[in-house]
């Protein structure tokens, strides 16, 4: 069964690949039931691989080509979601064989598993859901970048560049939504998970870390909340989503800095 959905899932990766590339070259729209329901296709074969993937017999994988395989994963889900609503063929064409390359990858075990005795299966999943969380919101902030940078541009009246080949500017603001919104559901998945499977969460060896995450995650839903209700768009949905990944990255990196190079030379 995992050598059948792992094949589909990269068959039907390039299928989409195929048929969104189609379109662009054309310069046409694609049948969207036809696209949407090969990329859907290779989503649920790429899901059935990943099930075998990250859950071995051995144990939990953590490496970094089974993570880059759920982060694909993840993303193309999220596309595929927007896809129904926006022109997005763009970034399918992108994010479609992204998806089969990871899938491909995702079979070599590159740094082994951790055994099921060191880490119970309610730590696995906090786990997976942190790193996913992250990973999604450092593509939303890349992307909240890119909103300031085409902001800029068409400030300055200088529209053009890579501009010119991917969705309008709206699009592209409803993408950045997209990723923060899911970005923020798992980050507050991987919160509780966290205050209801890690010992002591506010230990001195974790304190950093809980605070800081707690504080990205009010920032986001402040985000969240101030869009949906103020209408907040352009640069000070930038502002609010850099200052919000600064306090995530803070969680992440920070709390590490602090344990090992601050409070060691204290």
């Amino acid at each position: 069964m995992a050598t059948i959905a792992h094949w589909t899932a990269i068959a039907l990766y390039l299928a989409t690949t195929i048929v969104a590339a189609h379109s662009f070259i054309r310069q046409r729209q694609p049948g969207r039931p036809l696209l949407l329901g090969l990329l859907a296709g290779a989503l649920v074969a790429h899901g059935l691989s990943l099930a075998y993937t990250l859950v071995t017999a051995g144990g939990y994988r953590f490496d970094l080509l089974a993570m880059l395989s759920l982060i694909s994963w993840t993303v193309n889900l999220l596309i595929l979601i927007l896809a129904a609503r926006h022109p997005l063929q763009l970034l399918i064409l992108i994010l479609a064989p992204v998806g089969a390359l990871t899938e491909l990858a995702a079979v070599h075990d590159w740094g082994g598993v951790a055994p099921r005795q060191q880490l119970s299966a309610s730590i696995a999943v906090h786990a997976l859901l942190s790193i996913v969380a992250y990973s999604l919101l450092t593509l939303a902030t890349l992307q909240a970048i890119y909103l300031y940078y085409q902001n800029q541009q068409l400030h300055n009246h200088k529209p053009g560049g890579i501009s010119r080949f991917l969705p309008p500017l709206q699009t592209m603001e409803s993408l950045l939504f997209g990723l923060v919104a899911f970005g923020q559901l798992l980050l507050t998945a991987a919160l509780i998970t966290g205050f209801l499977f890690v010992d002591n969460i506010f230990a001195q060896h974790l304190v950093h870390k809980t605070v800081l995450s707690l504080l990205a995650w009010l920032l986001y839903s402040i985000l969240l909340w101030g869009h949906w209700k103020k209408g907040w768009r352009g640069n000070t949905a930038v502002r609010w989503t850099l200052a919000a990944f600064a306090a995530l990255m803070l969680a992440y990196f920070g709390s590490k800095l602090v344990l090992e190079v601050i409070l060691q030379r204290g």
